[in-house]
């Protein structure tokens, strides 16, 4: 089987990326992680990636004039690798149009909310201000504007009457790592398709619905 040579991009310490990579240890996975490539050559990421026995990279973007320098650097790289997909994880660089372009519809990015709410960041801390009962993740193809393109997945989590910005982020990280894999999974085998700005053919119950709060349970005065 013919695996999809992938590259994961990463800015810290690539806590999505620990999980791609435990997937795709699977022969069967349809995606090998090929590269993990840094904008900050200190990335713990890095040496993670590294004792995985994944290869390595680093493109320092501050020692370039401009965006456009930078993702060529980025681009001699990838081409290198004969990367044919990219997976960003926590990557904090924007791209330019140009870029993008280049990588349309081979491209994934996951971001900490329920897109289209709270694009940006600081999106728990948002969320629980705005008084919401649900929050979530998703993975979607990345457009040129900032946490837009068609959504290939989402996993959604309830927001608890004790919970903070870490422990909401926590519960919301744990779904991340659940539903980047199986993304990238459905995108490298060919299961799903880009119609517009929506993805179909992923498997789902027409049935599944989550509701918060539970109606169901024991309701609980309070005090």
């Amino acid at each position: 089987m013919s695996r999809l040579r992938t590259a994961i991009l990463i800015s810290g310490r690539g806590s999505n990326m620990d999980a791609l990579i435990a997937a795709a240890k699977d022969r069967n996975f349809p995606a090998d992680i090929a590269l993990v490539l840094s904008n900050r050559p200190d990335a713990p990421g890095l040496a993670k990636a590294k004792a995985a026995g994944v290869a390595t990279a680093a493109v320092d973007h501050k020692i370039y004039a401009g965006r456009e320098e930078f993702e060529r650097s980025l681009q001699l790289v990838l081409e290198t690798y004969r990367i044919e997909f990219i997976c960003l994880a926590g990557f904090m660089r924007m791209f330019t149009p140009g870029f993008v372009g280049l990588w349309r519809g081979r491209m994934l990015n996951i971001h900490p909310a329920l897109l289209p709410s709270y694009r940006g960041l600081d999106t728990h801390q948002r969320a629980l201000a705005d008084g919401v009962k649900i929050h979530g993740a998703t993975v979607h193809f990345v457009a040129p504007e900032m946490d837009e393109g068609p959504i290939v997945a989402q996993a959604a989590v309830p927001v608890l009457d004790d919970d903070t910005p870490q422990t909401l982020a926590a519960r919301v990280l744990a779904q991340e790592h659940v539903i980047y894999p199986m993304a990238l999974q459905l995108v490298a085998s060919d299961a799903v398709r880009i119609d517009g700005n929506r993805v179909l053919g992923a498997p789902a119950s027409d049935d599944a619905t989550l509701v918060v709060p539970d109606l169901t349970a024991a309701p609980r005065r309070i005090a």
